[in-house]
This record gives structure tokens, sequence and C-alpha cells, in this order.
């Protein structure tokens, strides 16, 4: 599939991000539940939401340490992805999405509430094939306008919530400070104990999604270290406030049995102002009602979308969701299957149980999210370097995760939590039958397990590697610049990924001015690469000829060759095919990425003085790089009935003969041509390579250090022969001693 990808651009200062968190969860919690609340459990009400708050932000604590330690797009998936294996990350990223997809089509039926009320809207309207009321086609077109601001994208989206949310805020502090003028404790309705209490936690618990909401978009927040625990932990602190003082006011501004008596088409929060404040209130209250379901809504959809996306980059779902819109630069196909999932929940869902759905599968995240932290302590992942830290671990995380588990035993109707248990019984046969096969990741702590297996109990090892993900498809990526080179790099990739079963990741990278923001880029591809499309296209039939699965993608990046390695990373490619360009004097690592990471796949780079593969010489003096040279030669030779000729350059011809006998046999190239040569190494590759139209050789042992003093062989080697030149450089980790100074 064809694809256009880049990096999400960072758009979202900080009071975006908490106006995402506060946005989310003011809307339901303040103007669509109270009222069941206070029937449910009286003057408790505030002590059912001052409670779900305290466990919210259990879970809070530990996302913006999650959250700074990696800022990726997918929020509290993606910490379980990485931690607990994608098993487990199946589980996180159904219930993460689903559930904020039951969420958003719950907040947009409260939408339709509102809108109800403000235009007196009773009855249905027949639409030929269904007949739907009122509330239910304003939600749906609610919903599908929404849909298309995030569709935009998320800088537009974060300029709305800020508008929404100062005015909100605004409207509830006149309300509560007018209310509290009148409160008295003597109009509380009677407590109806801590059970109810509790069961009612569960039922409004749906009102604090919001702030692990915001690590979702975390890539797209500016400076995320310092903003990221700031949006996340003020949007529970502010909102938790905000509803107890409400709850407060409704409960005690009027008679006793006042709330209870209203009827199902009238809302709590707008009579309680109608009574307090007069006409104006309840006018007030209906904008602010409107204003907050849709910002918890758009918000919703937004995390939700993203979610997704990153789902689909580490293929618990279709890759193909992965696409950025070339103009937007947003994930627009999970914006779009996302927005489909809510239409759908909303046709079919009532209030109660879209509410709590969401909050049984977010308790579901929740609960998983705080194991992974333990995990990622736990285990000492040297990438894991969190610029915040939880207080009082490993206790808080424990009890954030014992605590969001339990309260779903609370949550009614008890079908709600059975219907719960089948999405995560789906998430598990979703990942056994579709995900295990195309996932490539394994989580840390199954790294961690395995890594220790003669440590490990023998069941522990066992359960961890009958999980484990199976690899996919052998990916070759084929990095793309220069249309002049673009068949031969294609035909070189497609003929080693036909033999391998695998698929071609073909990649174009724009390189923009550092002057130039990477959206900007995106959308003028064209101006700064006018051939990119065309060549992707060419790049697309050429593969196909060959009968092999082929996806293209375009990055655009303000670097060179370091974006190579990071696609090579992102794509989970197996094998990187990339050209050699005039005046290359490096190996396929430049001297300084070559000191700081190791090749993140297999790479070979292709020194191209036209592709014939009739005559293949390969040079070898063993070695890891050699034995990816035998398997190349190998495929040549089944896919080109090449002649394969091996080079072995020895003191003593009669030891180099066996040598090279050995090694033949050992790399399934027994039918090789064998050539055995005395003297200086470089003349005698230029002797052999006279009747060659291709030479592949593994790139030197010796380190940046070494060649830089005495230069390398293998690039006096590739100046000096006429045909092709394919070298070749096996992925493997080295210190940074052998980095500098090879490999004794």
């Amino acid at each position: 599939m064809s694809g256009d990808t880049e990096e999400l651009a960072k758009d979202l200062g900080p009071l975006a991000a908490l106006t995402i968190g506060v946005g989310t969860m003011i809307g339901a919690g303040i103007f669509v539940l109270p009222g069941a609340a206070i029937a449910q459990a009286g003057s408790l009400a505030v002590g059912a939401f001052v409670l779900g708050g305290a466990i919210a932000l259990l879970t809070a604590l530990s996302a913006s340490e999650l959250g700074t330690a990696m800022p990726k797009s997918g929020g509290a998936y993606y910490y379980v992805n990485r931690s607990l294996g994608p098993l487990f990350g199946s589980v996180a990223g159904w219930a993460n999405w689903m559930g904020l997809a039951f969420a958003s089509a719950f907040y947009m039926v409260g939408f339709g509430e509102y809108i109800r009320a403000i235009f007196g809207l009773q009855g249905s309207i027949d639409l030929v094939v269904v007949e739907l009321s009122y509330l239910k086609l304003v939600a749906l077109v609610g919903a599908a306008l929404f849909i298309g601001i995030n569709y935009i994208g998320a800088k537009e989206t974060g300029r709305l919530q800020n508008v929404i949310v100062v005015v909100l805020v605004a409207i509830l502090a006149v309300f509560t400070v007018i209310g509290a003028l009148r409160a008295d404790t003597a109009n509380l309705p009677a407590s109806q104990g801590l059970g109810p209490m509790v069961t009612t936690t569960g039922f409004i618990f749906v009102s604090y999604l919001g702030f692990v909401q915001i690590t979702s978009v975390a890539e797209e927040i500016k400076d995320p270290g310092r903003n990221l625990p700031r949006a996340v932990i003020g949007s529970v602190l502010i909102v938790t406030a905000i509803y107890a003082l409400v709850l407060f006011v409704m409960s005690a501004a009027v008679e006793q049995g006042f709330i209870a008596g209203l009827g199902d088409d009238q809302i709590a929060v707008v009579e309680v102002a109608r009574i307090i404040i007069g006409p104006v209130g309840a006018i007030a209250m209906l904008v602010g009602g409107l204003l907050a379901t849709a910002s918890s809504a758009n918000a919703s959809i937004l995390a939700s979308s993203r979610i997704n996306f990153a789902m689909g980059r580490d293929r618990i779902v279709t890759p193909d969701l992965n696409e950025i819109h070339p103009r937007f630069g947003t994930p627009y196909r999970s914006i779009a299957l996302t927005g489909a999932f809510i239409l759908v929940f909303i046709l079919f869902g009532n209030v109660r149980t879209l509410s709590t759905l969401g909050s049984i599968l977010h308790l579901i995240i929740y609960a998983l999210l705080n194991v992974a932290l333990i995990v990622f302590r736990e285990t000492d992942v040297v990438e894991y370097e969190p610029s915040y830290t939880v207080p009082f671990y490993p206790f808080t995380p424990i009890l954030g995760a014992i605590l969001s588990a339990a309260l779903i035993a609370f949550i009614e109707p008890r079908f709600v939590i059975a219907v719960g248990a089948a999405f995560v019984l789906f998430a598990v046969l979703w990942y056994v039958g579709y995900a295990r096969s195309q996932a490539t990741e394994r989580g840390v702590l199954s790294e961690y397990v395995l890594s220790r297996s003669e440590e490990m109990p023998a069941s522990a090892v066992d359960a961890v590697s009958a999980v484990q993900p199976d690899g996919g498809q052998y990916r070759v990526m084929v990095a793309l610049s220069n249309p002049q080179t673009e068949k031969d790099l294609i035909s070189l990739a497609s003929a080693i990924a036909k033999q391998e079963g695998g698929k071609v990741v073909a990649v174009h990278t724009v390189q923009v001015p550092d002057q130039t923001a990477l959206a900007s880029g995106a959308a003028n591809i064209e101006e700064f690469d006018p051939g990119a499309r065309e060549l992707l296209e060419n790049a697309r039939r050429d593969a196909e000829t060959f009968g092999v699965e082929v996806e293209t993608h375009t990055v655009v990046t303000h670097r060179g060759v370091e974006e190579i390695y990071a696609a090579a990373k992102q794509y989970d490619a197996d094998l990187t095919v990339m050209g050699w360009g005039p005046g290359d004097r490096s190996r396929v690592e430049g001297s300084i990425g070559e000191m700081t990471e190791a090749v993140p796949c297999d790479f070979l780079v292709l020194k191209d003085r036209g592709f014939e593969t009739d005559r293949v010489l390969v040079p070898t003096a063993g070695g890891p790089d050699s034995d990816l040279s035998a398997v190349i030669a190998r495929h040549l030779q089944s896919e080109y009935d090449s002649e394969v000729t091996l080079l072995h350059v020895a003191d003593d011809e009669a030891e180099g003969e066996a040598f090279l006998r050995e090694w033949a046999e050992g790399h399934n190239l027994a039918d090789a041509r064998l050539r055995v040569e005395t003297g200086d190494v470089e003349a005698a590759i230029e002797n052999a390579a006279v009747d060659a139209t291709m030479v592949v050789f593994g790139a030197t042992e010796r380190g940046l250090l070494s060649r830089l003093v005495r230069g390398s062989l293998v690039m006096d080697v590739v100046d000096d022969v006429d045909c092709s030149v394919l070298l070749a450089e096996k992925a493997r980790k080295r210190s940074l001693r052998e980095r500098l100074f090879g490999l004794d």
C-alpha cells in the first residue's frame, strides 16, 4: 500500500495540552451525569466524584512519568505495548481505542440532549430506512462535524479547545459563586451509603478520561518533558476541584428532592441554574453544556484516532492506517475509521451503556498502565530516562493498579461488565489470529524474562515464549532519491524480497531546509522535489513485476542519512538497500553516527554502474559481513541464474583453498567457482573484477579511527573497478572501543 508519512508536527503548546485534558473531562462530569449521580448516591455524590479523582490522580502520576520518558503518539497503549508486549498491547490498544469511541459517542448524545433542550425538539424523524429520534440525529450530525475538525489537524483542534474551555470555566465559576451564596447544608439529600457511592464512582468515571489522552498526543506537544506532567496532573486536580464545588452547590442550593423529581427530558444542572440564577442562568448553562459536551467529544476523537494510528505503526492493526495526509499532516485514515465506530455507537447505544463501557475499558487500561511503569522501573531499561518520576514509588503505581481494577466490580448494570470482558477476549483473539503474525517488537518484560531464562521458573519462560510475535514478513526497505538509480535499486531489493518471501518498502526522503517547518514541507513536497510522486509510482510498478508486495512512503526531514536509519527502525526493516552517491567516502554509517549508534538492520549499498548480475564476484576473508555477502550472492544466483565466483586472498594457496572450500559449503555456495590468490589484496580483487559484472563484499571490520588514519581497502576497490559494487554490512551491536578501533 502507498502512503506518505512523516513525523507529526509539534503544534500543541502547554495551554492547548492542558485544555485537551480539562476539555475532555469537564463535559460529561458537570453537564450530563450529576443528576443521576445525586439521585443514586445522595449527599455522597460529591464523594463519588472525589474518589474518582483520587483514583485518576494515581494513574495521572504514572502517566506523567511514562509520558516524559516516551513522548510517543498512542499514550497509554504505547506504554503498555512497549512494556508488557504486543499481547497486552492489543488489549490496551483496543480498550483505549474503543473506550474513547464509546466515550465520544456518549458525549455527543449529551450534546444532542442540550440541542434538544435549547430548541425544544421532541419525537423522531423518519429517514426511510430507519426512524431516528431528534436527539440521535443531532448527535450523529455533531459527531460528523467534530470528526471533520480533527481531520483538518491538531493545531486547529488545540485552538478550538482553548476557546471552549475558557468560556466554559467562566460560566461554571459564575454558577459556583452565586450558588454558594444560596447553599444550605440542610438541603443536602440523605446519604445512600458507601456502597452506592462507590457504584456511582464506577458510573461517572467516564468523566476522568481526558488526562491520559494528553499523552496520546505527546509527539505533538512542545517541550513534553516540562509541559506534559503539568497538563496531565493539573487537569485532574482542576477538574476534580470543579466537580466537587459544582456538585456541592447543586445539592445544597435547592430543596431536598428537587433533583430527584426532575423528568427524563430535564437537565439537572440547567434546572438548578434556573432556580438559583433565573432564566439567564439557565441559558448560560445550556450554552455551557453545549460547549462542554462538544469539547469532550472533540478532544476524545483527537486522542482516539492517534491511538489507532499508533496501533497501526506497531502492526497491531494494519499499517495502512499510518498514512499521513499530505496537506493537513494528520493520520486521516485513523480519524475516519474511528469516526465510523463513533457513529455506529451513537446509533445503537444509550447514555448509561455508552458511559459505563467507556469507564470499564479505561479502568482496564489504567490498571495496565500502572503495571507498565513498574516493569520499566524494575527491569532497568537503559533508554528509560523520564524527566519526571512518581512520588512514593512503588506504592503509587501498585495502589493505582489495584484500585482501577477493583472499581470495575462495582459498575452497574452488570451485563456491561460482561461486554467489557468480551472486548478484552476479542483483543486477545485478535492478537493470536492476526497481530502476532504482523508484530515484530517484543515487550520489555518478555526481553527481561527470556534473557534470564535459566534463572526464571520454566512456566514463566514457556508462557512468555508462547505469545511472542513471530516477526511478520521479511521487509526490504529501499531508500530512493535519484530517478536514475531507482530501477536498479528496486530490482535488487525486489529480487531479495522475492527470495525471502517478503515485501519491499520503498522510502523516498525529501530533505527541506532547517528554516522550513516539516508540516510546510509536507504540504509542498512537489516544490522541494517535483519528481517525488513519479519516483514512487515507478518504484511500485518496477517492484510489482517481481510479484512482491510493495508499500511506498515519503519522509519529509531536515536530516540526511540519519533519516534513513530512523526510517529503517520505523518500518522494521530487516534489510535496507540504498545507493552510493557521488563523493561518498564513508561506510554505510557516517563517521559521527558510527560512534553513537549501531546499524539498525542489515544494509546493502550499491555503487551502480549498471545492474548486471551475470557474473558475481564475492571476495571473502570470513566474518559476519561476508556472511551477508554470501546470502545476497545466493539470492542473485537463484533469481538471475548468476555465475558466482568466490575469491580469497591468502599467503598460502593450499590453506586458502581449504578455507574457501569450507566457507563455500557452509554458506550453501558449494557450486560456486572458487578462486584463490596470493599477494596484494586490492590488486587481486581488481584483477578478478575484470571478468565480473558485479562485486559483492562485506564492509571492513576495521574501526573508524583506523580507517580515518590509514584509509580503507573497500573505498579504494570501489573506485578502481569498472563494474557495479555492492557493499554489505550486517547489523550487530558493537562496543564504543570496537567502533573506534575495529574488531580484534
